[in-house]
């Protein structure tokens, strides 16, 4: 079987997690790496595959089969056009996007070419948000009433060094809570509302640094949500499952869903119950752990783009999808700097 052939644009942090995922990928052959970074030229040679300065080069030299781009948020757009254009499927890091027209833009050549773009929200490969998923729709927390989440930490500060990472493109709702906003609304449902405020000043940056969101779900659940990138804490995603090895685990839960029923812990998943037939605070709650593994969620993601590009599999998440996520992510500065309720 032949393999897919892929290239990668952008090698910085998030471009080497996908490249140990391609090397873990059977199905999958590296071909080229796009880098602006002379240096990458090393990384590309000790994997057989070429690299070139810009995309267009690539794209003028090679016929990848898909390409999966890594680039700051501000400059998604272009490769993705290209590739596109050149007759590519496309893998685009989170978000798609930094600005709804730029979304659409990618909607609509993605209708053009006949080809798939999928949008790196990798959280949807793993078994324990599938699972989450599967308790809240099957009915066993009943009704889903609230949710509350946190993520919280301090970055460090050699993190800001690169002048992009100050700016509000790459600061912490476009970054990180935009994962929480497409967990959410692929655990829980639709958003139709956002109220937030965004708040900074503990660094000279531009860009916002906490974020306190109140969100309406299309069922009738109301969620909170509490991020920020200046406070040292043990509830992150990330710290709760020890996804990347550089941010040492916690296992500290960050979530709760609460049902008319039940009520759930998760990433951790820990199920909340009262005995006897009324499930009131009357009668005695018990936990019940649900052991979940954590697969590689990037090996998961590269095995399935290259599923999508054989047509053996429908895409987990589309560019339509992931633009109604930026959507809601975006309501959160509207609805802070306009300190009103934004509808979507």
């Amino acid at each position: 079987m032949a393999k897919t052939k892929l290239a990668l644009v952008g090698a910085g942090t998030i471009g080497k997690r996908h490249l140990l995922a391609i090397d873990d990928v059977d199905e999958a052959e590296l071909v080229a790496i796009v880098d602006t970074n002379p240096l990458v030229e090393e990384i590309a040679s000790a994997r057989n595959a070429r690299f070139y300065s810009t995309t267009e080069a690539m794209l003028e030299d090679q016929h990848p089969n898909g390409v999966i781009v890594c680039t700051p948020t501000d400059l998604h757009l272009a490769p993705v056009l290209s590739s596109l254009g050149a007759g590519a499927h496309v893998l685009v890091e989170k978000p798609i996007t930094a600005t709804m027209d730029e979304a659409r833009k990618i909607i609509d050549a993605s209708t053009t070419a006949s080809r798939q773009v999928l949008v790196g929200h990798h959280r949807r490969y793993y078994g324990n948000i599938l699972k989450t998923r599967d308790l809240i729709r099957d009915g066993t927390l009943g009704e889903l009433v609230g949710i509350s989440g946190i993520w919280a930490v301090r970055k460090a500060d050699s993190y800001f060094e690169p002048e992009w990472r100050k700016l509000r493109e790459a600061g912490p709702v476009l970054i990180n809570l935009v994962h929480e906003i497409d967990t959410l609304r692929f655990v829980c449902g639709e958003i139709v509302s956002i109220s937030a405020r965004t708040r900074r000043g503990l660094r000279d940056h531009p860009k916002e640094e906490t974020a306190a969101v109140l969100i309406e779900f299309e069922g009738g659940a109301l969620g909170t949500f509490l991020l920020s990138d200046a406070a040292p804490s043990p509830w992150t995603w990330e710290q709760a499952t020890g996804e990347n090895p550089i941010y040492p685990r916690t296992s500290e839960n960050v979530y709760r869903f609460v049902g008319s029923e039940a009520s759930l812990d998760f990433p951790n998943l820990v199920l909340w119950r009262h005995a006897g037939a009324t499930p009131d605070w009357r009668h005695l709650i018990t936990s019940q752990a649900i052991e979940m593994g954590l697969e590689d969620a990037y090996v998961a993601q590269c095995r399935h783009f290259c599923a999508v590009i054989s047509g053996t599999e429908l895409p987990r998440i589309t560019a339509p999808d992931a633009a109604r996520t930026l959507e809601a992510t975006l309501a959160v500065f509207e609805a802070s700097e306009k300190r009103a309720e934004v509808r979507l």
